[in-house]
């Protein structure tokens, strides 16, 4: 068949004009569209060595740690502080990853978790003595003595018996809560410092294509929110607050500490149309998650509308490899070297499950979640929360984090909720 040259200047037209307009596109700080591939990278608690070779996984950057991810449109959901040694490490190098993306025509989207939070408003618990000697100078004494002034002056005025103190011994056991690089630490961490500016410089949640993106949930109690007024409200509030006082930054339904998306029962049909009803909402096909290890997997929950994507990467959770890959083929998890295509419905995560034990046959966490899979239907639902249960720190026979953390709160939403 001939075609005519109209006709072909035509096709050449639509093609260029197809072309133009799958070009990744900002509609607004929060919403993004047209992307050709988003990665997300879940908590990385301070494992600098673990989120290398993540991202390397991924095809982000080079063994030079310089960003080679083309278009690609990074998502990491927020955690980077505590429990490792190298927080400092992995946000300074995120901030020029940054500026490499964009040249490159890619973007790094850094968000909030609930311990970039903690941080910002002086919970520090989770802080160990390796990430405060990060911070340490040549004035770290000179401000060490100065702070110890200002508690030793707060003693005087508050201690009945401060008299008989043995004030070495009790330096003794102050200076293991406030080491040397404390107050370094601090200073940059506090809202007007650099690390602080950070974190309010970042979003709480944001949208790609059709996905949602953020560390911990979205409940039925901020679901009419918007992104950016969820964004806003926490930055407000982390400026305004201390974690003593509960606002939606520490509000364990909030979105930084809600876990309902990834511990709910899936069976519970009033739970299920309200997430329907939150996507339709916000116009989403999946909401992406943090904030709860699933001890080894990228886990797809009410047929894919959610995907939990902490694997527990850091050492402290395991150093369970695994990054998520969202393209206009459908969702795939990395684990390493081994790229495998996500269930699009719940009937597909047996397959999923087995070839991911295939991948990491030595987590005896991932066999027991096929175990629990593969019980009666009356047994599941029993054995969700307490399967999930287990894989909190404090089941581990560590510290249990702010109690809000680890309870896992659910208010059982109503019919219509979120509409």
């Amino acid at each position: 068949m001939k075609i005519s040259l109209p006709v072909i200047v035509l096709i050449a037209t639509l093609l260029v004009t197809a072309t133009a307009d799958a070009k990744a596109k900002k509609i607004d700080d929060y919403h993004w569209a047209n992307v050709d591939r988003v990665v997300a990278i879940a908590d990385l608690h301070g494992d600098y060595g673990q989120y290398l070779k993540a991202m390397q996984s991924a095809g982000l950057v080079n063994e030079s740690g310089k960003w080679s991810g083309g278009q690609t449109h990074l998502v990491q959901t927020g955690d980077v502080p505590d429990r490792g040694p190298d927080t400092r490490k992995i946000i300074d190098h995120l901030v020029k990853l940054t500026k490499q993306a964009k040249k490159a025509g890619g973007y790094v989207h850094l968000l909030i978790g609930n311990h970039e939070a903690m941080n910002v408003q002086g919970d520090l618990r989770y802080v160990i003595p390796a990430e405060f000697a990060a911070f340490t100078s040549k004035n770290s004494a000179r401000l060490q003595d100065l702070q110890w002034q200002r508690q030793v002056e707060w003693m005087q005025a508050n201690t009945p018996d401060f008299a008989a103190l043995d004030l070495e011994a009790v330096r003794n056991e102050w200076e293991k809560q406030v080491p040397l690089g404390w107050v370094e630490h601090r200073q940059a961490w506090m809202p007007s410092g650099p690390y602080g500016q950070y974190v309010k410089d970042n979003h709480v949640a944001i949208m790609i294509n059709d996905s949602i993106f953020l560390h911990g949930g979205i409940s039925a109690k901020y679901c009419k929110l918007s992104l950016q007024s969820i964004t806003e409200e926490v930055i407000t509030a982390l400026e305004n607050s201390d974690h003593t006082i509960e606002t939606i930054v520490n509000d364990p339904l909030g979105p930084l500490w809600y876990r309902g998306l990834a511990i709910e029962d899936e069976a519970n049909d009033v739970y299920s149309q309200t997430l329907d009803n939150i996507l339709n909402r916000y116009g989403a096909r999946r909401i992406v998650i943090g904030h709860t290890p699933t001890g080894g997997v990228i886990w797809p929950r009410f047929d894919q509308r959610v995907v939990a994507n902490d694997t527990g990467l850091a050492s402290y959770y395991g150093a369970h490899m695994g990054v998520l890959e969202l393209t206009a083929a459908g969702a795939t998890a990395i684990y390493g070297g081994r790229r495998i295509p996500l269930p699009a419905d719940n009937g597909g995560r047996e397959d999923y499950l087995r070839a991911v034990i295939e991948a990491d046959p030595n987590n005896a966490e991932m066999k027991e979640r096929l175990a629990r899979l593969l019980a009666p239907a009356a047994d599941q639902a029993d054995a969700v929360l307490d399967a999930d249960a287990a894989l909190q720190p404090e089941a581990a026979g560590t510290p249990a984090e702010n109690p809000m953390e680890n309870a896992g709160e659910i208010v059982t939403p109503v019919p219509g909720t979120c509409q």
